[in-house]
C-alpha cells in the first residue's frame, strides 16, 4: 500500500513539470492544440513563448506566458 501512495506522489510531481524548449519545434512536429514552451529570447524577461498547433495550412498559435516555476 504505501508504494502505491510514494508512486502516485511521484507520478503527481512529475506530471507538474513541463519542459522548456530552446527552439521551436519543426513544422509538422506539433499536434493540433499541442502546447510547448519555447524559451528562445523572443518574450520579456520572467516571460517563454507558448507555441500552439494547429491545423495543416493555418500558422501556429504564439503567445508570451509567465515562466513555470
Amino acid at each position: 500500500m504505501q508504494y502505491r501512495i510514494i508512486a502516485l506522489s511521484v507520478f503527481v510531481i512529475l506530471a507538474g513539470c513541463q519542459t522548456v524548449l530552446k527552439t521551436e519545434p519543426a513544422a509538422g512536429r506539433l499536434s493540433t492544440g499541442q502546447k510547448v514552451l519555447v524559451d528562445d529570447g523572443s518574450c520579456p524577461p520572467g516571460q517563454v513563448k507558448q507555441v500552439t498547433g494547429s491545423v495543416p495550412g493555418k500558422p501556429r498559435q504564439k503567445e508570451c506566458v509567465p515562466m513555470p516555476d
